[in-house]
């Protein structure tokens, strides 16, 4: 059985447009540019407040250095299997070590790096394994395992500044 308009006796219809000509009460119109937020919102097509104080993500937060920190430890276990990998001539190996887990690096090594000299070895170390990268896909032994002994120096002077 259908429901009874829910009408009330004296009141006239109610009716919006986008929330900003007429009653803007109705709950059918999707906030209304974020008129039913209690704080100012990030743009006016956005649901979400501006970041402040009560934020959840905080950047400059332990927990997250320390997921990126654990994230450049990783990153030195993997780069230590890459002359093994290039001693057998595995290739693909190589340059599949360099971007299955260490996506990831390069978002870490940007978060954690604050200071200009702390970037500038962070830049060193991408440029290290760039080399790693090229030596392998020229399939140059010598060269790639260079190239791999100083990305792990590399890193260790990176980390050793944060």
């Amino acid at each position: 059985m259908p429901v009874a308009a829910n009408a009330a006796v004296g009141e006239s219809p109610r009716f919006s447009v986008f929330g900003l000509i007429g009653d803007g009460s109705s709950y059918s119109e999707n906030a209304a540019y974020g008129t039913d937020q209690s704080g100012k919102l990030y743009s006016p097509y956005s649901v979400y407040a501006e970041a402040g104080e009560d934020s959840l993500y905080k950047k400059d937060s332990v927990e997250y250095a320390a997921k990126k920190k654990a994230v450049l430890a990783e990153t030195k276990k993997r780069l230590a299997n890459i002359p093994g990998y290039v001693e057998k001539k595995k290739w693909f190996e190589v340059r599949d070590e360099l971007t299955r887990f260490m996506y990831e690096t390069r978002g870490a090594a940007t978060f954690l790096a604050k200071t200009p000299a702390q970037k500038k070895a962070a830049t060193e170390f991408f440029k290290a394994i760039e080399k790693v990268d090229g030596a392998a896909r020229v399939k140059n032994g010598d060269a790639c395992l260079a190239a791999s002994k100083d990305s792990v120096a590399k890193l260790d002077a990176f980390v050793s500044s944060l």
